[in-house]
């Protein structure tokens, strides 16, 4: 049970100023697709909609069950959607095979990013992604969160209950 005495003071919800120029910053992206969307794209323009969303790593993966390729899709687009959210691009034009979903033994999903996408990212001070994908029926949705190096204090919006 939560009590008032527990919380803590509002000082320590927050570095001291010395630390903030020195902190990281997470930037959050999420995204929902409609997998039907994406079987209807398979079937209007076949190879030409597949080869220019996704890697051919992504494609082996996704095509090798073709009753849940749709789902395997929808849930990649939903992850390179939000990594743009996290990435805030504005009129950069980008390739979206710049933007991998790769997959480890294990089975996890991670987030390659590619060529001049890559060189973006780092530029906005991008150091860690972490992804999660999911799809179930209809729908197929990922998470993005990007960690950023922030250098500037000034870049760090303080909360007003701190003096």
């Amino acid at each position: 049970m939560y009590t008032p005495a527990m919380a803590l003071p509002p000082r320590e919800f927050a570095p001291l100023r010395d630390e903030m120029a020195e902190s990281t910053a997470i930037v959050v992206g999420t995204d929902l697709v409609q997998v039907s969307e994406v079987g209807k794209a398979m079937e209007r323009f076949g190879e030409r909609y597949l080869r220019r969303l996704f890697t051919e790593a992504e494609l082996s993966y996704c095509l090798e069950n073709v009753d849940i390729a749709p789902s395997r899709l929808a849930a990649r687009f939903a992850a390179k959607e939000a990594a743009l959210k996290v990435l805030r691009l504005t009129d950069q034009s980008f390739s979206w095979r710049s933007i991998e979903v790769a997959r480890d033994p294990g089975g996890w999903c991670y987030l390659v990013l590619h060529g001049p996408m890559r060189v973006l990212a780092d530029q906005a001070g991008f150091v860690a992604f972490s992804l999660s994908m999911s799809h179930e029926g209809a729908y197929a949705q990922a998470v993005v969160v990007g960690q950023r190096r922030q250098t500037h204090v000034d870049t760090v919006k303080t909360p007003a209950f701190i003096s």
